[in-house]
């Protein structure tokens, strides 16, 4: 994808994401007599500005319930990637024009594998799965150093497809483990500097093939020097064998080089409550560690009696470990009201897009909002607009009384203009996204 600062104003024009969404610039915005240069206008270092910001301003009441989300048209304009002006809409000025597309904050990708993927690459369904896991692992030893052949360029198609979906960050686990190294890791974080102008990122360490299993502790220590944010894990009571000692690693070596923890855990049994209530108990014990501290998918909440489940939302609420979920359905059903009840932060994610692991995947987290709302019953706009946070990492336009809080004057220039009344819409319908903003740059 090219720089804004890099092309002519005529490519621009030809080429603008913009353009492509029916957002086009007219020459009668641009004129020798604008009090607004071409430069303001266009630019590639966040500056921007837009008329006709479909923008939410509070909620409509009928006897004490919602019934609609009042919305009004804006003038925004950002500056070195923060939002600089929110002002009543001027039609007369000379804007790039949003149409009336509703703004909203950029989706999240919070747990997803673009280090490994068949995307942009020869299709491949799933193959038969042999061995649970550890069969899983083995198979990544014989096709990981074919897929890092080319991972760097299917790792920047999966992120144009995350733009494309509205997405403007995530939070990417890589593998760690012997047979790819460190290359995983190199390779992704090329991935992510050519698309670091377009694109937000946090990488997390991930131990595939186990921390012991296969004697990733080498290469964890290494990763953990080289710009990473998370030390992760997977299973470590079936993988490892044992829940203490891997914990305890892992602990230490997030607190060595002050990182976070993501774990992935998909046991469902005793091991898999060990788990968490061990890692609860070593956050307490280290408490610089919380609000850094994450479970990946943690199906064993789906397992236990809704009094054990209250139980256990509340300590991870206190220690302030948060739950990262794909939000599966059909014989397993996570809390997730639940957890967000106790105040537990609660992420969700594509995880694997078609890769050896998972046939599907769109990319849209907004889809994921849209199967949060089914699961759990949120069809009024009320419990429609609140779902939205599950695309957002939790950042909403309105609070639940209806105050708009988002955006202002100093936020981060990062949005989304979708075809939508509101934020309930947009859920209920999985509206179609028009463009992307990442620090003030439209970047789809």
């Amino acid at each position: 994808m090219e720089r804004f600062n890099t092309i002519s104003r005529k490519d621009f024009l030809k080429n603008s994401a913009l353009a492509m969404a029916g957002i086009s610039i007219t020459p009668a915005m641009i004129s020798a007599n604008s009090t607004v240069s071409e430069d303001k206008i266009l630019s590639g270092n966040g500056k921007l500005m837009l008329k006709n910001v479909r923008l939410e301003t509070g909620f409509e009441y009928e006897d004490d319930e919602v019934i609609s989300t009042k919305t009004d048209l804006f003038l925004v304009e950002t500056e070195d990637g923060k939002i600089t002006k929110i002002a009543p809409n001027d039609l007369k000025a000379k804007a790039i024009d949003a149409k009336g597309f509703l703004m909203l904050p950029a989706f999240k990708d919070m747990h997803i594998h673009l280090d490994k993927t068949f995307y942009g690459d020869k299709w491949q369904a799933v193959r038969k799965r042999k061995g649970g896991v550890k069969g899983m692992i083995a198979l990544e030893e014989q096709i990981m150093p074919e897929i890092l052949k080319n991972s760097t360029y299917k790792a920047e198609k999966m992120i144009e497809l995350l733009q494309s979906k509205g997405s403007a960050f995530a939070r990417s686990h890589v593998n760690i483990e012997p047979t790819s190294k460190l290359d995983s890791l190199k390779n992704l974080q090329k991935a992510l500097d050519n698309k670091k102008q377009s694109f937000g990122a946090e990488i997390v360490a991930f131990p595939q093939h186990g921390v012991y299993y296969k004697n990733s502790v080498p290469y964890l220590k290494e990763a953990a020097q080289m710009n990473i944010d998370f030390i992760g894990g997977v299973d470590p009571f079936s993988i490892d064998g044992e829940i203490e000692k891997t914990i305890d690693f892992t602990v230490q070596l997030a607190l060595d080089y002050q990182k976070g923890i993501d774990i992935h855990l998909h046991e469902t049994g005793e091991s898999g409550l060990k788990t968490v209530e061990y890692l609860i108990d070593k956050v307490n014990e280290n408490p610089s560690l919380k609000g850094k501290t994450f479970l990946s998918h943690c199906f064993v909440l789906g397992k236990l009696d809704k009094t054990k489940q209250e139980e256990i939302a509340e300590k991870l609420g206190n220690a302030q470990v948060g739950i990262v979920s794909t939000i599966p359905f059909g014989n397993l059903v996570m809390p997730l009201p639940t957890l967000q009840k106790h105040n537990v932060t609660v992420y969700t994610g594509n995880d694997s897009i078609v890769d050896h692991w998972n046939t599907y995947g769109t990319g849209s987290v907004l889809e994921k909002a849209n199967l949060y709302a089914q699961l759990y019953g949120q069809s009024t706009e009320f419990l429609l607009s609140r779902s939205l946070k599950i695309a957002t990492a939790n950042l909403l336009p309105l609070d639940d009384k209806g105050i708009q809080q988002w955006p202002r004057k100093g936020d981060e220039a990062d949005f989304v203009l979708l075809n939508a009344s509101c934020s309930a819409e947009a859920v209920s319908r999985i509206s179609n996204v028009e463009s992307l903003v990442y620090k003030g740059n439209v970047v789809f």
